[in-house]
């Protein structure tokens, strides 16, 4: 298998709230929720780089698609890492989670391994780690 992971999709309670979270908050380019038509196509799309989207789409839809029944998740399945090139950077980030809504969960601080790093949660509960890695800079 060649590693061509295009889009990762995010699971949501309310696609119009984390919409605006995303956009709103955060200034993601995205057309907005497109599929309205079908019962369970709406979903948003937003570009981030490279041909990489996140997409938003409700549980239930998620549910419907693939069979699974919702249960009750934990915020530890994985994180969302948003690696930046300073520790000033991190700090910026971190103060326009917090203004969009955001669930702070660890503040910005020096790391064990010599790097910069604080958490959030997204309105679903999705974990974010904003991280400044002077050994994992960002190509851009």
């Amino acid at each position: 298998m060649k590693p061509r992971i295009s889009v990762l999709t995010l699971g949501v309670a309310d696609l119009e709230r984390s919409v605006q979270f995303y956009r709103d908050g955060f200034g993601l380019s995205t057309e907005g929720i497109i599929g309205k038509e079908f019962e369970y196509g709406a979903v948003a799309f937003f570009d981030l780089q490279s041909g990489l989207r996140l997409a938003l789409w409700p549980r239930k839809s998620m549910m419907h698609d693939t069979g699974i029944p919702l249960e009750n998740n934990s915020a530890l399945e994985f994180t969302i890492g948003h690696n930046v090139r300073s520790k000033e950077e991190v700090d910026s980030v971190m103060k326009t989670a917090q203004k969009a809504g955001a669930k702070m969960i660890k503040p910005a601080a020096d790391t064990f391994w010599g790097g910069y790093a604080g958490y959030f949660q997204d309105p679903d509960g999705h974990l974010w780690e904003i991280v400044y890695n002077p050994d994992f800079m960002p190509k851009d």
